[in-house]
């Protein structure tokens, strides 16, 4: 937020949920890279899909990473696909939930989109699987 204003409640819990789901080394880099031009950006992503969206009650945070990783494989947002494979580590979907959603790309988007994203998602697996090891 910037220096004159105080964080709001929203923005507060959506820092909360984005650490809880992203992880801090992450949230921390994303911080620590911002500048003058993107920081309204990384605040209104904070505030709207972190402490609005992710933030509801409603489904579960695996349940939402779920949901998104099918519809930004859906739109071949491949970094961020990447990114919410990764987090899977913290919000509890399986691999099999994965492998699920991305025959519903398939299905829904089409097939070359789930194939690119499976790609993607076996990469993350892999590199998690490295570090786990490690």
């Amino acid at each position: 937020m910037n220096e004159t204003a105080s964080p709001s409640e929203r923005y507060r819990q959506g820092m909360a949920t984005r650490r809880a789901v992203l992880g801090d080394a992450h949230v921390d880099r994303a911080a620590t890279t911002s500048t003058e031009f993107d920081r309204p950006f990384q605040e209104l992503i904070t505030e709207a899909a972190w402490g609005h969206v992710w933030s509801r009650p409603a489904l579960t945070k695996r349940e939402r990473s779920i949901v998104t990783i099918a519809l930004l494989a859906a739109l071949g947002q491949d970094d961020e696909v990447a990114m919410h494979v990764r987090a899977t580590a913290n919000t509890g979907a399986t691999r099999e939930d994965i492998c699920e959603a991305l025959l519903h790309v398939a299905i829904y988007a089409g097939v070359p989109a789930a194939n690119h994203a499976i790609k993607i998602a076996k990469q993350a697996f892999e590199q998690m699987d490295a570090e786990k090891a490690a």
